[in-house]
């Protein structure tokens, strides 16, 4: 199995072939840190592939890139987890096997299934694959995008690369930003939105979906659609399913911790994590993993140490625990290589903690890295799932199960009165909104920081995907209002330190199960989030860890203390580079956060960091 990796290329007619060399070996070496073991080229007239190594499993030469079979050349980045079971089945087909790279396997499947083979892997991907033959380039990206996939298509000129920086050396980009991608990143915290990102000419291939570059064009093809029916269970009782899902989890994280190198894992002492930590724990009781906490102390931080202890206990012969606090120099040495790594504004300071999670693995041996991501967009982990889950007994008319609901949120969380109304106020909202015009309504909130005060409706739409609130909200989670960002910083900064970055619970098979699951099994008619998780692992997960119910964002100082104090040049805002805002209105702001006002305190962090990413990047 290949490797975390960068990949790049063009088809550019317009370019002699010793011009496309140049500007390929230079797009690959910007993104050496992505594979530092090798460095691998190919060319034809006026294609070229280039690709950059993190070798994970098959650590010989032989599975170095570009891969060439019978015409076909593969620059491919990520993991097919299944390729052992895909590789014995192409073996059954005839086909014969140079190596034990998944690599080769990814073309064995397009030489027997063609373009359908995107739909037989299980893993994170984003290759490009020329067919000699068909004169076609064959892009393909995971289904959910774990993997980063770019382009610039320019008439008959196509150029692609794992991150933003190749395509900016490239002799089709243009430097005009994308504004209405700018808003959304600003008031909303994306950091891009579909097939658009902030740069007006860089494109992003949509999750799940394909794209065949030819002399007749582009041609995207959707090859998985999360709304179409899940595979039959059998399941029918809730111990049934609790069962089923148990050995999905398992099963994906037995395919997720193939590796040839040394595995660790994030441990933030939420549930997801655990969970992670305590299967893997199980499954392999001889072994060890190493485990990362970033942790800071003070009032209103958050510091998860004494639940990640919980687990390292319970486990104390498999996982060796290592805590970390980052203090001021070190987040004011690191700020800089942050930001030029992460390529877009950092829309917030909890994610400066990702990047030192992936530091300390890397001080300590470490390529390989299990992540919690996805599941609390699928498992309704997040309360705004609960409001939706309330608003859901408001449309069909269960007005007991809701106050039900409502107090066991109450009696779980401690929470006053006040609390529980704001909560069966937000569920009446959503029950007259749909999503689309829930995130336009917190989007057009912002309107009166904007010069131009005009509605921000046409910059978000959210099609209605299902007919359940829950199932909707889930769905919009995962593609478009927050795994994206959340994947895309996994990503950025895993690859800094040339670790490869897992996500056990994006198995696509969990997702569709649990997406056509009926919502009782999410959150359950005792306000229980995840239900079906803390059932499922409750004999290996520690009981304080099963029984949490304290949810909240993982809060760090930059907002509300790095901003004032080490990183306070930051708040220095170059107005002219926000000609689209109220600049009057903007200082006030920036002038109240400076007298300790923090009610717009995350709006501050952006705006800072925004005007550092235009100043240094744009």
């Amino acid at each position: 199995m290949q490797h975390m990796c960068g990949i790049s290329g063009c088809i550019d007619p317009q370019l002699q072939p010793e011009n496309i060399q140049r500007v390929v070996r230079a797009m690959t070496q910007s993104q050496a840190h992505r594979g530092p073991d090798h460095a691998g080229f190919w060319f034809d007239k006026h294609v070229g592939l280039g690709h950059r190594r993190l070798k994970i499993i098959d650590l010989s030469d032989e599975a170095n890139q570009p891969f060439e079979t019978d015409a076909c050349y593969l620059v491919f980045n990520g993991e097919i987890y299944n390729y052992v079971e895909l590789r014995k089945e192409l073996i059954a087909d005839g086909f014969r096997f140079k190596t034990q790279s998944d690599t080769e396997v990814i073309l064995a499947a397009y030489l027997r299934w063609g373009t359908q083979c995107s739909r037989r892997f299980v893993g994170m991907w984003a290759f490009a694959l020329w067919d000699g033959l068909k004169q076609e380039l064959f892009c393909s990206r995971d289904r959910f995008g774990i993997k980063p996939f770019y382009f610039i298509s320019d008439n008959d000129r196509f150029y692609f690369a794992s991150e933003y920086r190749s395509l900016k050396i490239t002799p089709v980009f243009r430097s005009k930003l994308n504004e209405d991608q700018l808003k959304r990143g600003l008031f909303l915290g994306w950091t891009n939105y579909e097939t658009e990102t902030y740069y007006s000419c860089i494109n992003s291939l949509l999750p799940g979906h394909n794209l065949l570059v030819s002399r007749s064009g582009l041609k995207l093809q959707r090859y998985w659609s999360l709304e179409n029916p899940a595979p039959e269970s059998g399941a029918i009782t809730g111990s049934e399913q609790n069962a089923h899902f148990y050995e999905l989890f398992k099963q994906s994280l037995l395919q997720h911790i193939r590796s040839d190198v040394p595995v660790g894992a994030c441990l933030s002492g939420g549930l997801d994590s655990s969970s992670i930590a305590s299967m893997y724990s199980m499954l392999y009781p001889q072994s060890q993993l190493q485990t990362f906490t970033i942790y800071y102390t003070g009032s209103g931080n958050v510091d998860e140490r004494p639940f990640a202890n919980e687990v390292a206990r319970k486990y104390r012969s498999v996982i060796a625990p290592h805590y970390h606090m980052p203090n001021a120099d070190e987040v004011q040495q690191e700020f800089q290589r942050a930001a030029d790594h992460s390529e877009t504004p950092l829309i917030g300071s909890s994610y400066l903690s990702q990047y030192f999670v992936m530091k300390q693995a890397s001080a300590h041996g470490i390529k390989v890295m299990l992540d919690g991501q996805g599941s609390d967009e699928y498992l309704a982990g997040y309360m705004h799932s609960f409001y939706r889950w309330m608003a859901k007994y408001f449309v069909d008319r269960k007005w007991r199960a809701a106050l039900n609901l409502m107090f066991s949120h109450h009696n779980k969380h401690q929470l006053s009165w006040k609390e529980i109304s704001r909560a069966f106020f937000k569920g009446l909202y959503l029950y007259f909104r749909d999503e689309e015009a829930a995130f336009r309504a917190q989007l057009n909130s912002y309107k009166w920081l904007l010069r131009e005060t005009a509605s921000l409706d046409a910059l978000i739409q959210l099609p209605k995907k299902s007919v359940c609130k829950v199932n909707n909200f889930t769905y919009h989670m995962l593609f478009t209002t927050s795994l994206p960002t959340l994947l895309h910083y996994e990503d950025r900064f895993s690859m800094a330190f040339s670790i490869e970055s897992r996500v056990p619970f994006l198995d696509h098979r969990l997702v569709e199960y649990i997406y056509h699951l009926n919502p009782d099994y999410k959150i359950s008619r005792e306000a229980e989030t995840k239900f079906i998780l803390r059932q499922s692992l409750r004999r290996i997960l520690p009981q304080r860890i099963r029984q949490r119910h304290d949810k909240r964002a993982f809060t760090t100082p930059g907002e509300t203390q790095w901003l004032r104090g080490f990183l306070n040049p930051l708040l220095h805002i170059d107005y002219s580079s926000f000609d689209w805002l109220n600049i009057r209105k903007v200082k006030n702001l920036m002038e109240d956060y400076r007298k300790g006002d923090n009610s717009h305190a995350n709006l501050v962090w952006r705006l800072a960091t925004f005007n550092y990413w235009m100043k240094n990047y744009a």
